[in-house]
Parts: C-alpha cells; sequence; structure tokens
C-alpha cells in the first residue's frame, strides 16, 4: 500500500498548524503589546530650553486676557470653570512663567482659585507646567491649600502640559510633585469632532489624563485648535476670547 499521500496529508497538516499557531502567536503578542500599560514620559531636557512667558501652541494659549469658560453638570451640581491668562508673570527657578487662573464655582458657590504656572519651550513650543499655588474655598474662606506644588521645591519638577507636535499614543507626565500631584496623560486622538455651546470643533485633540495618586480616576479632555480647552468630562465650552 502507497503511504505518500498520508505523508504528504500529514507534513500539510502539520505546517498549517504551524502557521496558524505563529500567526496566532504574533496576533497575541500584537494584542499584549496594545493592551500594555502606557510608558509615561518624565524627563524632558528642560535645561536645553530658552524660554517664553507669552505665546501659544496650536492646542494651548499663553496670551495674556485670553479667556475659556466651560459650564456642565457633575452630579447634582453646576459647575462653572473659568479659565483667564492673566497679565502676571512668576519666576520658578530663573524661568519667568505665564499664571494662569482657574477659578471654579458650584451652583454659583465659589469652590476653588487655582493660579498655574506655565512657560513655552521655544525650540520646540511644548509648553511646560512649573506649578500652582490652590485655595479651596468653603462657605467663602479658603479652607486648604490642597495640591499646591512648585517645581524645584520638595523634589517636584516640571511636566508637560501640552507638546508642541502632538502624535496619538504619547503618554507623559503634567505634573512630578511627589505625594502631592501626578497627573498624567495620553494622547488617544487628533481628529475628534467636539461639539460645545460654543461651537463646534473639528481636528480636536482627546487625552485621557490619570494619576499614580488616584488610581480608578480618569478624566477625558479636548483641545481645539487655536482655541485650547473645550471639554472636560461633562463640562463644555461656551465663550471664549479676550477680556
Amino acid at each position: 500500500m502507497n503511504s505518500k499521500p498520508t505523508l504528504i496529508i500529514a507534513i500539510v497538516t502539520i505546517m498549517a498548524i504551524v502557521a496558524i499557531t505563529g500567526t496566532y502567536s504574533q496576533i497575541n503578542k500584537a494584542n499584549a503589546e496594545k493592551d500594555d500599560p502606557p510608558e509615561f514620559i518624565d524627563s524632558f531636557n528642560l535645561e536645553q530650553c530658552t524660554w517664553s512667558s507669552t505665546g501659544s501652541n496650536l492646542y494651548f494659549i499663553l496670551d495674556p486676557g485670553y479667556q475659556l469658560v466651560l459650564k456642565g453638570k457633575e452630579g447634582s451640581q453646576l459647575v462653572q470653570l473659568t479659565i483667564t491668562v492673566l497679565d502676571e508673570t512668576k519666576i520658578i527657578d530663573g524661568i519667568q512663567t505665564r499664571i494662569i487662573e482657574e477659578r471654579e464655582t458650584h451652583d454659583g458657590k465659589l469652590v476653588e482659585i487655582s493660579r498655574n504656572y506655565f512657560a513655552i519651550c521655544n525650540e520646540n513650543k511644548n509648553i511646560f507646567y512649573f506649578g500652582e499655588s490652590v485655595d479651596i474655598y468653603q462657605d467663602g474662606q479658603v479652607i486648604s491649600h490642597d495640591s499646591s506644588w512648585l517645581h524645584g521645591k520638595d523634589h517636584a519638577k516640571a511636566g508637560l502640559i501640552m507638546p508642541g507636535s502632538p502624535v496619538e499614543d504619547y503618554a507623559y507626565y503634567q505634573e512630578i510633585a511627589p505625594g502631592t500631584a501626578l497627573d498624567r496623560a495620553v494622547i488617544e486622538s487628533l481628529d475628534e469632532r467636539v461639539k460645545t455651546p460654543a461651537g463646534v470643533f473639528g481636528n480636536s485633540l482627546e487625552t485621557i489624563e490619570t494619576s499614580q495618586l488616584e488610581p480608578t480616576s480618569e478624566d477625558f479632555k479636548w483641545y481645539a485648535p487655536n482655541i485650547g480647552l473645550v471639554k472636560s468630562n461633562t463640562l463644555k465650552l461656551i465663550e471664549y476670547g479676550y477680556v
């Protein structure tokens, strides 16, 4: 009896199994790599930058007088966030930074004012976050300064708030203040369409923000070209411009 056909069939079957197994291994490897947690960049070679406290990149504006107002519901409360680029600067570790004030109200009551410090690296238009001074309010009185930090103090160092040339999947620390603020972001998309009361904005950048200090929390933000932040979780832009 001739066994060649049987042998050939067996060889072909084995080769097919090997091929399929190899393909599945590659797919599983690719999926595993895709599902791996991102590696967040926390070192930015700040010493190679020359700095400006005024200007912008495509998604973040540091021009004095520029203002964004966002509003939305968080639970049962109506929240308003007013972001104003002040005509004020602060020198931090020899670098002149621009102060941006964020004022947050819940149902019309003031709950927080923060003064945030930013500067632009002229070489690449990356905008860095050098710290913040925070006032937490209750019944009109300051009750806390939680989350305040400053580059160069208590092992804190500046983080990246917005890359000058963003790309999808780029992961980076925004705040690097051990024990106080360890916010980080991943760029999810560069072509989102966002509808707000202030308009519809295409080609928007979407980020997901997390923190090592709050492992279960996630914040979703969208930035429109030449506008800045247009949506933050449930808050949407209601007006923008110079004041």
